[in-house]
């Protein structure tokens, strides 16, 4: 590890994961309790990298605060306590670990599906206060009975499993898994909630908490269940309307709850789940395990040191991954991507409202997100300056009214692998660039529709001419005239006197009054500068 970084630990992250950031090389790591908004705005100053687990909030001001910060890793699945918008705009990636916390989370609503089933917690609490009733706790079976699983990620995945061999018909809404997969899962899958709800004696939900899935389960869904349904939340407060449950509870048409989260945390006194005798809560105990905290704390842990010894991202919010091997592999096209998008943003007209990424050829086979992320901060770089990276670089185009996409096509082209780069003004005047490799080395191979061979560096003179002979010969003893030296040159036409495009590398930048001078020249339509 070439620099020294700073790694601050909150909220007793498990002590292996510490132990394994202390232990490298120009790594210093302060370990701290849970901090408040004010001491985490003393102590955010010099920090390069942020752990937390649930307590500590890192609220916009601290991310603001912070000078150095780099990447914030959640030892946990939820990312609540971190404001993802704000990190995002500043370049700071926001890292989480969904894995380390599967099987705790999928045993612990499991677990509250067996409770709820047979009155586990009422019974318990019945016989700890004297009394011995039997009468009052006539449970049902859970064989045979059809559970429903809203999202089947990898702890739906781990909860289906533990149904199935218990002789549960698992049925599923997902709109991400593909038929094939839930047929290998041996689970049914609907295409719409409302198709799978009127079938399920027990449901249990299992999706991150959006804009799309806040109240999935409200008082209209809720109506559509079988009567008697029971529900299990483990996943998000929120996702289920909890005024919409307590009513549907108290009516008789869903016969019970157990609930880990809530949308307040803790829940207010006066929430009417609280009083429900059918109702089974626990306070956001999923990822409770020793198991579990040491592994997200360790897995954390390697995703902080990989990013900072080598730039490889995982278990981003708001970056796509690129483990060490993806990194290797697409490494040469990142460099190559973002000279493409900062030679287009000089060569483009002015005022763009699209930025188009696109990849024909192998490269298409590849996750190509890293690339297209790299290739629009190159090209936001020249009006936003070096506040803009791959992370916040989506962000600042959103700002701008600025359009991003990214396709792959199978159109033959001559190279075996290309990127090409195109933006697009309001009028639809646009500018195009493309490039690719030559072995292991980078080359711009076609520029608004003209094929040539070009390095990628330093300062592109290039020039858009009627081709008539003496042209070209007479701008390089022009520009030789001015001290300026000519590296390489690649010439380009379509047909002898049509357009033609001539692109040198220079050594140095020429002054204006170079060229106002090869401007004047009739022949010429254009001149641009491309500093690379």
């Amino acid at each position: 590890m070439s620099n020294n970084f700073h790694v601050l630990v909150t909220d007793g992250v498990s002590k292996k994961g510490v132990e394994l950031l202390a232990a490298l090389p120009g790594v210093k790591v302060t370990e701290s309790k849970s901090l408040t908004e004010a001491e985490l705005l003393v102590q955010i100053m010099d920090v390069d990298a942020l752990i937390v687990r649930s307590q500590t909030k890192v609220s916009k001001a601290v991310i603001q605060a912070s000078n150095r910060l780099k990447v914030v890793g959640r030892a946990g699945v939820g990312v609540d306590n971190v404001d993802v918008t704000a990190a995002t705009a500043k370049g700071i990636v926001v890292m989480n670990t969904p894995g380390g916390n599967t099987i705790s989370t999928a045993e612990h609503a499991f677990s509250l599906l067996l409770s709820m089933a047979r009155f586990i917690p009422q019974a318990h609490a019945s016989i700890k206060a004297g009394k011995w009733d039997r009468k009052s706790f006539q449970g049902v079976e859970i064989n045979d009975k059809t559970l429903g699983i809203v999202g089947m990620g990898r702890i739906g995945t781990e909860f289906a499993r533990r149904a199935m061999a218990f002789g549960m018909k698992v049925v599923t809404y997902d709109p991400y898994l593909s038929a094939g997969k839930a047929r290998s899962m041996q689970v049914e899958l609907f295409e719409k909630l409302d198709e799978m709800l009127p079938l399920c004696d027990f449901i249990t939900l299992h999706i991150p908490m959006t804009t799309e899935t806040k109240g999935i389960l409200n008082k209209r869904s809720l109506a559509l269940c079988k009567k008697g349904v029971r529900i299990i939340n483990c996943a998000r407060g929120g996702l289920v309307d909890e005024t919409d449950l307590a009513e549907a509870i108290k009516s008789g048409h869903v016969a019970g709850a157990a609930l880990d989260v809530f949308e307040v945390e803790p829940p207010p006194a006066d929430l009417a789940l609280r009083q429900l005798d059918s109702v089974i809560m626990t306070p956001h105990l999923g990822a409770s395990t020793a198991e579990a905290q040491e592994s997200v704390g360790i897995e954390v842990a390697e995703a902080v040191r990989d990013l900072l010894q080598n730039g490889s991202i995982r278990n981003a919010v708001n970056m796509p991954n690129v483990d060490a091997k993806t990194l290797e592999q697409i490494g040469p096209y990142l460099a190559l991507a973002e000279k493409l998008g900062r030679a287009l943003a000089q060569a483009a007209p002015s005022r763009c409202e699209q930025f188009i990424v696109n990849y024909s050829g192998k490269i298409r086979e590849l996750d190509t997100t890293a690339i297209s992320r790299a290739a629009l901060k190159g090209f936001l770089v020249q009006a936003i300056g070096p506040d803009v990276n791959e992370v916040n670089a989506v962000h600042f185009a959103e700002n701008l009214g600025l359009k991003f996409t990214e396709s792959k096509v199978s159109d033959a082209t001559d190279y075996a692998e290309l990127v090409c780069v195109k933006a697009i003004a309001a009028d639809q005047s646009s500018y195009e660039i493309s490039g690719t490799f030559f072995g292991s080395t980078p080359r711009i191979v076609r520029l608004n529709g003209h094929n040539l061979e070009a390095r990628p560096e330093g300062v592109l003179f290039v020039m858009e001419n009627t081709d008539r002979p003496g042209t070209v010969g007479w701008v390089g003893t022009l520009l030789g005239k001015h001290k300026v030296n000519i590296a390489s040159m690649s010439l380009s036409r379509s047909a002898p006197g049509s357009k033609a495009l001539s692109v040198l590398n220079l050594d140095s930048y020429p002054d204006q009054a170079v060229i106002d001078e090869i401007m004047a020249d009739g022949s010429v339509t254009s001149v641009k500068l491309l500093r690379l």
